[in-house]
């Protein structure tokens, strides 16, 4: 699942930069690494007690409290650092200019060094610190999204929200004015795209965005790092590892003596092709995710940090033959609250630059789709130790994940609320969760909710979050609030669950104007109030549904298509259950038809034998 925030900048970000270990007060780490093969030295987590280090050290990201809500509000698609972006600043955008063609049409050829390459600037023109230093020049680039390829929906380039220049600067908060990190490096930024999750990428939309990226790598000049902005579960119709095929095209115009950074989500898959590829990578420790901006500041600051000293660093690789939906795997509960805490530790010891665990993304049939570690540092004995210890406990806990909530059929869900005195009682649709890829069109449950006279009825307040259906939508405008409409909604971009559903409803709302949605409108039967969009939109805030004159707070029922409950929904609710419902990011695995991950794997081969789960050093 994808989400992102927008969160205050904290101190003690650049300790790394400033050449000093995270010290605990005495100048020694926290939790250090083995030497000569021992176990770490009493493996002790950060002293400060909430995973993040003392002293100068960035912070590690622990899991947060019992799903507490971000700092600085709730993640948010329409927010401040959403999918809108937030407002330009003023300068100038990254040079234009034409690459080589090479046989996949994806621009390519000689690495760039610096002082060489076209465009280049001279030693006069560099940007200098305030001791005469040449600063880093750092390129910004990406491509972001997850993919179900169990979903008939496709994204294309008019789901991406692109930022270039100015634009794409204003999306870091660790890069605004006064930040300590701007003035460690000349940002240069290139091209990012970020669309919802969803379908399969078209392959003429992913050439659109990979050829753009590539070309303004070539005319950016000399660099000596990039910061690469991923997500890691984007599928691509004909392709496999894209990441990693996108990164390797960058690779082969920078050359071997570039630096590059990524940071991913926590659900995205790490092939040995994409770990080999890059230099450092890291991604989110919590799920929901409510270290995003955190985590990309950590990817920045080893990447200035190493730049400065150190260079490359070693890396050992674990893929873990594990795949499970993020539903079971969030860090509000144990095991994986307390894996992740054993990773923040790891990353605390001595000779350890990062250490990142993937849970992989299990609505994708790719053979990279499963868990891995990364560990990256200077000391082969450290980050090995750490690799192998992180992959086992992940192997060792795989049998006692479970769901974030209890669950049952949609019916069963229902029922269990209507009997229950909590209010507001909210329901996961999960089975069409848009934030991990559905449809977000599968009218399934709403077909289900129709049948219920409880709920069609005056004496039950309902809100049901939501469907994608522009022509209903557009019939609702037309008519106009007050008036009765009858509409087939849903089931035409994934009618495998159900067909298109008939409702005749009055028009309760209209806005014209969200964001996201581009026209959101409410249809009211009886207390059940159905949200319907033109443009696939996740609910996820009390805000989407009170600018449609809707109170969840208010309401009996909340049915929001969604996986786990994403924080302000999460603080507001007084119960919840997760539906079992069908649709592209059905959490009922087995019954997807997985056909091109590896074999054996957990929890399709329940009974396979354990794995070796050897770090392998890249």
């Amino acid at each position: 699942m994808t989400s992102e925030e927008s969160r205050p900048h904290r101190p003690g970000e650049l300790g790394r930069l400033n050449g000093a270990a995270p010290s605990n007060g005495n100048g020694s780490r926290n939790g250090a690494g083995p030497r000569n093969g021992a176990a770490p030295r009493n493996g002790a987590a950060p002293s400060n007690g909430n995973g993040s280090r003392n002293g100068n050290g960035v912070r590690n990201g622990a899991a947060p409290r019992n799903g507490a809500a971000p700092r600085n509000g709730a993640a948010s698609w329409n927010g401040a650092a959403s999918w809108n972006g937030a407002a330009p600043r003023n300068g100038e955008g990254a040079r234009n200019g034409n690459g080589v063609r090479n046989g996949n049409g994806i621009p390519s050829g000689p690495g760039i060094r610096n002082g060489h390459g076209p465009g280049s600037p001279t030693d006069s023109d560099d940007p200098e610190d305030d001791l005469g230093n040449r600063l880093p020049r750092i390129g910004i680039a990406g491509i972001a999204i997850e993919s179900s390829t169990f979903s008939p929906h496709r994204s294309t380039v008019a789901d991406f929200r692109q930022s270039r220049g100015a634009e794409l600067i204003a999306r870091y908060p660790f890069l605004e004015a006064g930040e300590p990190l701007v003035d460690r490096a000349d940002w240069v930024p290139l091209l990012h795209a970020v669309a919802l999750p969803g379908g399969a990428v078209t392959d003429g939309s992913y050439l659109r965005l990979a050829k753009e990226i590539c070309q303004l790598v070539r005319a950016a000049g000399p660099l000596d790092g990039l910061l690469l902005d991923l997500h890691g579960a984007m599928s691509v119709v004909g392709r496999t590892d894209v990441e990693a095929e996108l990164v390797e095209q960058i690779r082969a115009i920078v050359g071997p003596d570039v630096l590059l950074s990524a940071s991913m989500d926590l659900h995205g898959n790490v092939s040995r092709r994409l770990a080999a590829a890059l230099d450092l990578v890291t991604c989110y420790r919590t799920a929901p995710h409510v270290d995003t901006w955190e985590t990309r500041e950590r990817a920045a600051v080893n990447l200035v940090a190493r730049l400065r000293d150190g260079g490359r660093p070693l890396k050992a690789w674990v893929p873990v033959p594990v795949l499970l939906p993020g539903e079971k795997t969030s860090t509000r509960l144990e095991p994986a609250r307390g894996i992740y805490e054993l990773v923040a530790r790891a990353e605390a010891a001595e000779g350890v630059l990062d250490a990142a665990l993937w849970v992989g993304y299990a609505w994708a049939d790719e053979p990279r789709c499963q868990a891995a570690v990364v560990v990256a540092g200077d000391d082969v004995e450290a980050i090995t130790w750490w690799a192998g210890r992180l992959a086992k406990q992940y192997w060792r806990a795989r049998r006692d994940f479970g769901f974030v909530a209890p669950t049952g059929s949609l019916t069963e869900c229902v029922r269990t609320a209507l009997t229950s005195t909590a209010r507001p009682f909210f329901i996961s649709d999960s089975g069409d969760n848009p934030t991990a890829g559905g449809a977000g069109d599968t009218s399934w449950s709403l077909d289900q909710l129709l049948r219920l006279p409880e709920l069609t009825g005056p004496d039950v307040s309902t809100i049901y979050a939501s469907i994608v259906d522009p022509e209903a939508t557009e019939a609702a405008v037309v008519a106009g609030v007050g008036a009765q409409v009858r509409v087939s909604l849903g089931g035409k971009i994934d009618s495998g669950p159900c067909g298109p559903v008939e409702l005749t409803g009055q028009v309760l709302a209209v806005d014209e104007g969200d964001p996201v949605a581009g026209t959101a409108v409410v249809l009211g039967v009886g207390g059940l109030r159905v949200i319907v969009t033109a443009r696939r939109k996740p609910y996820h805030l009390e805000s989407d549904f009170t600018a449609l004159g809707l109170c969840p707070r208010e309401a009996d029922l909340v049915i929001v298509k969604i996986g786990y409950l994403e924080p302000e929904l999460y603080q507001m609710a007084a119960d919840w259950r997760l539906a079992l419902t069908p649709g592209g990011v059905d959490q009922d695995l087995l019954r997807l038809g997985h056909r091109g991950i590896e074999r054996p794997m957990f929890p399709f081969d329940p009974d396979m034998a354990d794995p070796a789960l050897v770090p392998e050093l890249l």
